[in-house]
């Protein structure tokens, strides 16, 4: 049977991994929008709808350290001109565990569709929801295999009062019940501290590919 992104993915959300053994899987993309690599420890997946033939032959072929093959810049390039797609950056990959209990602060959701954060989420996430406090913005949609992702902005003028940290930890209370992920650029060390401050928990890297 074919492994699907969808269930490495809810396993990763348990804490169970792909077996740290220095492989590779290779899945089929879960949809059309989404393409790209997640590292785990010692084990990567490529989803993508590209021939698993040509995967593992392209990895083959880099001069580097095996686990670090998938996401060596050479194969990204690879992967990218061969799918006609765009990656930006490698990202931390993160997810929370739902909570009980109401958000704090007191958000108010957008009921605009056509509000600039709805739209500019909606090319990457499909049923996005928006919510708004006084200095910041939280977002939750489905992105990568349907899992719910989050993201957040705060005004430059709200910025070291916790409030990145409050949000993300409001969106694991607005989940409904089921794990939130979070994908954070490597370098954005303050907004990795408001994410671990929040509960979230590093669980890999991740590259994406989306169609220009």
């Amino acid at each position: 049977m074919v492994e699907r992104l969808r269930d490495i993915l809810e396993a990763a959300a348990r804490g169970v991994f792909p077996a740290a053994d220095g492989g590779v899987t290779v899945v089929p993309q879960h949809g059309e929008r989404d393409a790209g690599v997640i590292a785990f420890t010692a084990h990567s997946v490529v989803f993508t709808d590209e021939a698993e033939g040509w995967v593992r032959e392209s990895l083959g072929a880099l001069d580097c350290d095996p686990l670090a093959a998938a996401m060596h810049p050479r194969f990204l390039t690879a992967l990218a001109a061969r799918t006609g797609r765009a990656v930006d950056t490698v990202d931390v990959l993160l997810t929370g565990a739902p909570l009980p209990g109401r958000p704090e602060p007191a958000l108010e959701e957008v009921a605009d569709a056509g509000h600039p954060r709805v739209v500019s989420a909606g090319r990457r996430r499909d049923g996005v929801r928006v919510w708004t406090v006084d200095g910041g913005v939280l977002v939750l949609g489905r992105g990568v295999a349907g899992r719910l992702e989050v993201a957040v902005e705060v005004a430059e003028g709200a910025r070291h009062r916790g409030l990145g940290r409050r949000l993300v930890a409001a969106a694991r209370r607005l989940a409904g019940g089921e794990p939130v992920w979070a994908q954070v650029a490597a370098g954005n060390a303050r907004r990795l501290r408001a994410f671990q401050a929040a509960g979230y928990r590093p669980v890999g890297s991740e590259a994406l590919f989306l169609r220009p």
